[in-house]
């Protein structure tokens, strides 16, 4: 087993008084929901790959999870193994989740968008025994990338393709044969049910030091940030969820899976993001909550296509990720009458402020919310006293939510001896509670939602031989929230063009969401008397830079 969380007794002790964990698994809530309403629809999913929509009833849902647990039995799956993911919001993410919880296996989660460089070190790190990746998806082909790095994955012994038609296919190699009739599976998942304090789920974060970072939840803390989130959103039985944003994310973990499941209702998962496809998905499916970024939004009250379809049901869209302008909530209310509020989280401590749908809109607009339910948040200087109203500081947060730890890295568990946790970011708080991100520590882009680390692309640009210093900053963007916008100075003699940035980073097998949009050349870097890049003048510059021409 590669777990070693950071649990102390005292968080242990101070969780139960305060009655934040319920020591449930979530298997124990699908068991309910199929008592309750076995042929209710809970996921409905529409692959964009193969056009198919494909709806599991909570019945279908519990068997194939199941199955797939006695699947992964066989193929000497133990509890602590970690079972990775490479796969977009279809509903087998779903399945194998519940299906590593049967079993006490961790599942893991990585971005469709990653490629070798990236996989290769997130696979490794974790020892993943099992993978499941899509025989292609946005004409990518994921097996032929997994063989390429496979020699340098000792620890994985099983590979998975969904639809590949051979013998390494999902459903005829894990889900063909009734093993639930061949084995004991009440004695198999009694003797594997995991401690509800066992780490369930390891999710990489995009590292700001060249290497992702795994961040650890146990059965307690994923589940907390489950239920918070069905307080926040108001949602019960009656109520319906799209989700657009991935699976592999927080946001799309805990919407797109843990809560629908809490509550035994229907989720509908959108593969690849098109405002038209989302709005018919609405309209048929009467869907009523959804979380996502900023952009999501922006396309659809933008869109002109999208007034061809009933979007009335859906009476709630939490932003999260990128700022919200004000005329975009005051549209989506007027042409949709839809309630917009903001949040803010991130994959160690799940959901820690929003805005509510009783807050003045211009709480939404101005603020990323306040503290959730059980949730404290405060910022400090740099002396960890805190500021006064007002003044900007750095945003600490103290939660039973909070993650357990990084994967083998308990010196990065930036979490001080009474509970408080560096977020990385800036931000103020003002009379009310109400707090409003206004920078990050961390030296990130956050783009449309997804978290760009940008030390990782440098790196790579300053062994590029034309290359004399590279730096990427944040670039604002309408649409996206940010884009990231790369400054160099060039060798004596070189030259170097946008285009050839780009090619130079996909030879290096780069993510193509962290490649930079706009490239700029300039004589030389700004630097403090002792020769740090001052990025916050780069950022400068950035702003009063147009709209990037070339865009990936």
């Amino acid at each position: 087993m590669i777990f070693d969380p950071i649990l102390p007794p005292e968080r242990i002790a101070r969780a139960k008084a305060d009655g934040a964990w319920s020591d449930r698994l979530i298997i124990d809530d699908l068991d309910a929901a199929v008592a309750r309403n076995p042929d209710g629809a809970a996921i409905v999913g529409l692959n964009s790959m193969t056009g198919r929509r494909e709806t599991l009833t909570y019945r279908q849902l519990q068997r194939t999870a199941n199955r797939l647990a006695l699947a992964l039995v066989e193929r000497g799956v133990q509890p602590g193994d970690v079972v990775s993911c490479q796969l977009p919001s279809w509903w087998q993410i779903a399945a194998l989740y519940l299906a590593c919880v049967r079993i006490g296996a961790a599942l893991n989660p990585v971005m469709p968008i990653f490629r070798h460089r990236e996989l290769t070190f997130m696979l490794g790190f974790c020892e993943a025994k099992v993978l499941v990746v899509p025989r292609k998806f946005r004409g990518f082909d994921f097996p032929r990338m997994i063989e390429e790095i496979r020699p340098e994955l000792p620890k994985l012994e099983h590979l998975f393709v969904i639809d590949s038609g051979d013998e390494r296919d999902f459903e005829q190699a894990l889900l063909t044969r009734r093993l639930e009739d061949e084995l004991d599976a009440a004695a198999i998942f009694a003797e594997r049910r995991p401690h509800p304090n066992d780490v369930t789920m390891l999710l990489y974060t995009s590292g700001t030091t060249g290497e992702p970072k795994g961040v650890m939840h146990t059965h307690n803390t994923l589940l907390l940030g489950g239920r918070n989130l069905n307080i926040v959103l108001a949602l019960d039985e009656t109520s319906s969820v799209f989700m657009p944003s991935p699976l592999a994310h927080v946001t799309g973990f805990l919407i797109g899976l843990v809560e629908p499941i809490q509550l035994g209702i229907k989720v509908v998962l959108q593969d690849h993001w098109d405002p038209i496809v989302a709005a018919q998905l609405i309209q048929d499916e009467r869907l009523t909550t959804t979380v996502s970024a900023t952009p999501f939004l922006a396309d659809l009250t933008k869109t002109p296509a999208v007034r061809n379809y009933d979007l009335s049901s859906l009476i709630r869209f939490h932003c999260g990720g990128a700022p919200i302008p004000r005329a975009l909530v005051q549209q989506a209310w007027e042409e949709m009458q839809m309630t917009v509020t903001s949040c803010w989280g991130m994959s160690e401590v799940c959901l820690v402020t929003t805005t509510t749908a009783d807050d003045p809109p211009e709480k939404s607009i101005q603020t990323d919310g306040r503290a959730v339910l059980g949730m404290e948040v405060r910022i400090v200087d740099a002396m960890d006293q805190p500021v006064p109203t007002g003044e900007e500081g750095r945003l600490q947060a103290r939660c039973h939510s909070m993650f357990v730890g990084y994967l083998k890295r308990p010196d990065a568990y930036n979490v001080d001896a009474e509970g408080w946790f560096e977020t990385g970011d800036l931000a103020r708080m003002d009379e009310e509670g109400y707090i409003r991100i206004t920078g990050r520590s961390k030296d990130i882009i956050i783009r449309g939602g997804e978290n760009i680390p940008v030390v990782e692309v440098e790196q790579l640009l300053y062994h590029h031989p034309a290359v004399a210093d590279a730096a990427i900053v944040a670039m604002p963007d309408e649409r996206l929230g940010e884009r990231g916008c790369c400054f160099i100075t060039l060798q004596d003699g070189q030259q170097f063009t946008f285009n050839e940035m780009q090619a130079y980073l996909r030879e290096q097998h780069m993510s193509r969401s962290y490649l930079p949009e706009r490239l700029e050349i300039i004589p030389e870097m700004p630097r403090t008397p002792s020769g740090k890049i001052q990025k916050f003048k780069l950022r400068e510059m950035a702003r009063e830079l147009a709209v990037p021409a070339a865009a990936v």
